[in-house]
């Protein structure tokens, strides 16, 4: 190919039978059989047998969103949703209106299970890091459609977090069924006019119990995702017998509700206009008020903050999820381009700078890979009661350190990837940019990176520390499967070097004022995922089967 593209461009202008230009477009194949780090990792981890299994299936999975779920992906974003407030006769109808491939999306995701996967169990312990792994090649291919399925996912982790009370019952079985006929997602709405973090002081909605048990909400959703999902979770502050409701996190209590009746019409809820966004453009967002939706409550009163944080729990995971799938896609996209494209008479990839801008791009991608799937490792094991309480401390505190930074990772990453095309990586029909804007929400949804820093700081003081002393353990043991590959000691004594730097800076922390360790709870964020990451790499890079690609990463 390179050898008739040169022939080409020595011929005269008016000879040539097409531009070198056009016959550049990168065009990638099956995801799952193209990506040896997630095929080395599962073979790795996985007993023989459900790894067989596993593998059938998502290389199958990988033939579908090649040929039928990349172009609906591509659907939903020239056809977005469309919002109709009144019909032809001036009646108010408050209809969102979604393109069929957008529709189609919803019956792939109960087909393929990929809510049902993590619910099913057929796996026990992996069945979790089975459904990331689905999760995670149709992410950057789903038309934004993998919003819904994290507040979809969250929800269902909720009611099976309460034990699936009766009421709720037929609702955890629609989340998660296979059906696309029974098939529903769910919303997640906490944002309100006075933002999104600080539910505690920022929810205004109140909740009015009426005699049959139920409850009526009134206010204002100012940010609701997925408006057009079937059902949804909620938080509203009930109202006493006097009409006064309760302020702060205390005061707060978690509500289901059906978006629509058995009729197809909305529980008293207006939709007042559809958000104009950056991107996820694909999934409709809507402002929506709340005049008297007919609700349930769900936890105990005054506890909704923390009923709903296995909702978030699950959210962030997604969060990582679709940043490490669109930063492979767009490393997967560079590499495939640098084969094609020549550029000063050679191709991309003989250029060296070129190919160590992706090679550094590509050690981001693994290490942000690998931190995902220690997390759903992790959530397997705790939801099959096989997790050690270690394992929880340490699932509780590399959450919000993953999700944190692989929002800023994937930022990044993508940018420098969309660089790598020139100007064609900044034209619309390439695609590239559709891949940049939705990136860039995953910084800032369920948690903006100093909100999540300062959790992590919370971790820290719920624990008393402890969750220190699991992370640097943890890390430890990674280092030692090293021991015995001399090409990885640089890497080792690197990563070691940052453990007991960063064990020096909580030591003379301690002794200063809480402002300190604040102001470092960004900088302190990172260094843990920095420093997870690296052990992370060199653990895989020190197997005995282990590819010059994986050991080159861990070395870096």
């Amino acid at each position: 190919e390179e050898k008739q593209v040169s022939e080409e461009l020595k011929m005269p202008l008016a000879g040539r039978e097409t531009e070198t230009l056009f016959r550049e477009q990168p065009k990638t194949g099956n995801q799952y059989l193209e990506d040896a780090l997630l095929r080395s990792y599962l073979k790795t981890h996985l007993p023989p047998q459900v790894l067989e299994e596993v593998s059938q299936d998502l290389e199958r999975f990988g033939n579908r969103l090649l040929t039928k779920i990349i172009p609906l992906g591509w659907e939903c974003e020239l056809k977005p949703p469309v919002f109709q407030q009144y019909d032809a006769w001036g009646q108010r109808v408050d209809r969102i209106v979604t393109c069929s491939a957008w529709r189609r999306m919803k019956e792939v995701a109960a087909e393929e299970g990929l809510i049902a996967e993590a619910y099913e169990r057929r796996y026990s312990n992996w069945s979790r890091l089975h459904q990331a792994v689905k999760l995670y090649l149709f992410s950057s291919a789903s038309g934004g459609f993998s919003c819904p399925l994290a507040m979809t996912d969250g929800a269902a982790k909720v009611i099976e977090s309460l034990g699936t009370p009766a009421s709720l019952k037929s609702a955890f079985d629609r989340l998660t069924s296979r059906d696309p006929k029974k098939f529903w997602t769910s919303g997640q709405w906490m944002t309100e006019r006075r933002g999104g973090s600080d539910v505690a002081n920022g929810t205004e909605t109140v909740a009015r119990k009426q005699p049959d048990g139920t409850y009526h909400l009134y206010g204002f959703k100012w940010f609701t995702s997925a408006a057009d999902s079937d059902v949804t979770l909620t938080l509203a502050r009930v109202a006493d017998a006097e009409g006064q409701v309760k302020q702060g996190s205390s005061g707060l209590s978690l509500f289901f509700l059906k978006v629509r009746d058995e009729e197809g019409k909305l529980n008293s809820i207006q939709v007042q206009r559809l958000k104009d966004k950056l991107g996820t453009r694909q999934m409709a967002t809507a402002e929506l008020w709340l005049d008297g939706a007919k609700a349930e409550l769900i936890s105990t009163e005054g506890r909704g903050v923390a009923s709903i944080s296995n909702m978030l729990n699950i959210t962030r995971i997604h969060n990582v999820i679709g940043a490490v799938s669109y930063m492979r896609r767009m490393i997967s996209l560079s590499r495939e381009y640098a084969c094609r494209r020549v550029a000063f008479g050679k191709l991309l990839k003989d250029h060296p700078l070129h190919m160590q801008t992706i090679a550094r791009m590509e050690v981001q991608t693994r290490g942000a890979f690998l931190l995902l799937m220690e997390i759903v490792r992790l959530l397997g094991l705790a939801e099959t009661n096989m997790a050690s309480e270690q394992d929880q401390l340490l699932m509780r505190l590399l959450i919000p350190v993953a999700k944190l930074y692989t929002g800023k990772q994937a930022s990044a990453v993508v940018v420098e990837a969309m660089e790598s095309f020139g100007g064609q990586g900044y034209m619309e029909d390439t695609g590239l940019p559709v891949i940049i804007r939705d990136t860039l929400v995953l910084s800032i949804w369920e948690g903006t990176t100093n909100i999540l820093s300062l959790d992590v700081l919370r971790s820290l003081t719920k624990s008393q520390g402890e969750v220190m002393a699991v992370f640097f353990s943890a890390v430890q043991k990674k280092l030692e499967l090293a021991s015995s590959r001399a090409e990885l000691d640089p890497a080792v004594k690197r990563t070691r070097a940052a453990v007991g730097s960063l064990a020096g800076f909580l030591r003379a922390a301690g002794s200063q004022p809480a402002a300190t360790m604040e102001l470092a709870a960004r900088d302190f964020s990172y260094a843990l995922a920095r420093i997870y990451a690296g052990a992370l790499l060199i653990e895989h890079a020190a197997r005995p089967d282990a590819s010059p690609a994986d050991v080159s990463a861990a070395q870096r």
